[in-house]
């Protein structure tokens, strides 16, 4: 499903408008018509409505919806948040409406209502107004958020701002129209003070903001409502970025043929594992498997070898010099290249690999070789793979462009030149300025995963669940996405798709053993079951 920000979703508004010839108004009505259709749906026992209105066309569908529920029986109460004066357009058209109507309207910027909270100490403070905006709301059973849409631009002022503070102490339930109110359209970060809804009705396609927290918290559940923006209107965009579905991740789904041998689906040759951290290789050659890759063989220091050996039963190793300390020594790089170019393997390196000079230089060694070489091997690398290539980030770009990288944040940030609550700020811009650097797919882990591609396509996951933030997860995801690969799913899908399957299994495993005390082997035994429901959506598309 496309996602836009805020300007795609204008000019999509602008091009239907005068482009296509549909009159705003007639999207309007749509608009409010829709969303009506969803309260009665979700709060059918929601007899006294409050909508809060503001002067743009998010207001104006509040409007729109006023009217509708009111011709259904619901007492409305109408509480306009900008002076009836400044709504221009199809939002003044439907406040005429509603006038003529007789609803029941109260301006809330007047003197003697409830703009008497203004910044200057001679007016009255946040409290009184809460009293005044509690006593006239209480008896409401829903609230209604048309304060802003997609066009807020900077932080919520007074006397807006208090009144959204208000509204969000209540003990009432909230619907937001198109997004919360106060909430960045294309960040998904609040603008000062926003509305903590319970749930958003989103016009024609999801915003980016309500996909990526804080937003995906402020919006509660979030439903999108079609209002018939033209499919051709929509396509002439070029919207990049995609929220991931099974219907859309299914088609990439690699299939069997009766007549393969393990051979048909590839191997995966995991460089992972040292003195210490031998869960994290054994949980990536797994998933390596369990994805359907038909080999999986582990390069483990020499000196794990046996306790691999007697801990995997499906997957082979290949012991290796290693470091006094127990990890992977640099000297082994020869091997592992000659291995994986002799077996055409998918390389996955740096789940517990440890940070030891050497094995860094071995990382190092790795990549450059492969790129002089010309072998044109395929790298998916995590972990301490990436603290390696922190070192040396040049390096990267020797990396071909079949190569995923899969950063959580706090490697993304030894990767980049950005602090943590930078890019916890906008995720996707960074994860695509560094996608355009160094021309390679990137998975940036984290709450959603947002995956960028060196074509410009930007995914954010729709699957996963927050009992997967546990020990062990990316361990498994890098084993899944290398799976994939070795199974001819181009790299730039594998991650796409690795990542909504990863997410689907976590669902499954969490909802046979609930969150609390999820493991990543929990979610591993999952995925084949995962596997399964793509396999048969991708049957009936």
């Amino acid at each position: 499903m496309k996602v836009v920000t805020a300007a795609e979703m204008r000019k999509i508004d602008i091009e239907t408008i005068k482009g296509i010839g549909i009159p705003g108004i007639v999207l309007m009505e749509t608009a409010g018509n829709e969303i009506v259709r969803h309260v009665k749906l979700h709060y059918p026992n929601a007899h006294r409505v409050g909508i809060l209105v503001g002067k743009g066309n998010n207001g104006g569908d509040g409007l729109v919806m006023a009217r509708q529920l009111a011709h259904i029986g619901c007492k409305v109460y109408i509480f306009l948040v900008s002076p009836a004066d400044s709504f221009i357009g199809e939002a003044l058209t439907n406040l005429q409406i509603v006038r003529k109507l007789g609803l029941h309207i109260e301006e809330a910027l007047t003197d003697d209502g409830l703009s008497d909270v203004h910044e200057q100490d001679t007016l009255k403070t946040e409290r009184e107004l809460s009293e005044i905006l509690q006593s006239r709301i209480a008896s409401c059973d829903l609230l209604i958020d048309a304060i802003f849409g997609t066009g807020l631009k900077g932080a919520v002022r007074e006397p807006i701002a208090s009144i959204i503070n208000t509204i969000n102490k209540l003990n009432k339930p909230i619907l937001s129209v198109d997004l919360p109110s106060g909430l960045d359209a294309d960040t998904g970060q609040p603008l000062g003070t926003c509305v903590q809804a319970d749930r958003t009705i989103t016009i024609g396609l999801p915003k980016r903001g309500l996909l990526l927290h804080p937003g995906a918290q402020l919006a509660g559940k979030i439903e999108v409502v079609d209002i018939g923006f033209p499919t051709k209107v929509i396509e002439e965009q070029d919207i990049k970025c995609n929220w991931t579905t099974k219907r859309e991740t299914a088609k990439w789904m690699p299939t069997r043929s009766p007549a393969s041998h393990k051979g048909t689906y590839g191997r995966v040759l995991v460089v992972a594992g040292s003195r210490g951290m031998t869960g994290a290789a054994a949980l990536t050659s797994e998933a390596a498997l369990c994805t359907g890759a038909g080999l999986a063989t582990l390069a483990i220091p020499k000196s794990l070898n046996n306790i691999m050996e007697v801990k995997l039963t499906e997957v082979m190793t290949l012991p290796l010099p290693e470091t006094e300390t127990g990890s992977l020594s640099e000297s082994a790089a020869d091997q592992i290249l000659d291995y994986a170019a002799e077996n055409r393997s998918v390389i996955a390196i740096g789940p517990g690999l440890s940070q030891h000079p050497e094995t860094f230089s071995l990382v190092h060694q790795l990549i450059s070789t492969n790129h002089n070489e010309q072998l044109g091997l395929k790298f998916v690398i995590d972990a301490d793979g990436l603290n390696a290539l922190a070192q040396e980030t040049e390096l990267i770009h020797l990396i071909s462009k079949n190569a995923v990288l899969t950063p959580h944040l706090g490697e993304m940030a030894r990767l980049t030149n950005y602090t943590i609550k930078e890019l916890k700020t906008d995720r996707i811009r960074v994860a695509v300025e560094f996608t355009q650097n160094y021309d390679v797919t990137l998975v940036l882990k984290g709450a959603p995963t947002v995956i960028t591609h060196p074509n410009g396509d930007i995914w954010i996951n729709s699957t996963g669940n927050p009992g997967m933030a546990s020990a062990g997860m990316g361990d498994v995801l890098t084993g899944v996405i290398a799976g994939l690969i070795a199974q001819k799913v181009p790299s730039r899908n594998a991650a796409t798709l690795g990542v909504y399957l990863h997410g689907l299994a976590g669902d499954a495993a969490a909802k046979k053993l609930g969150m609390h005390g999820l493991t990543a082997s929990n979610v591993l035994r999952a995925v084949p079951q995962a596997i399964s429901s793509l396999i048969l959506e991708k049957t009936n598309l």
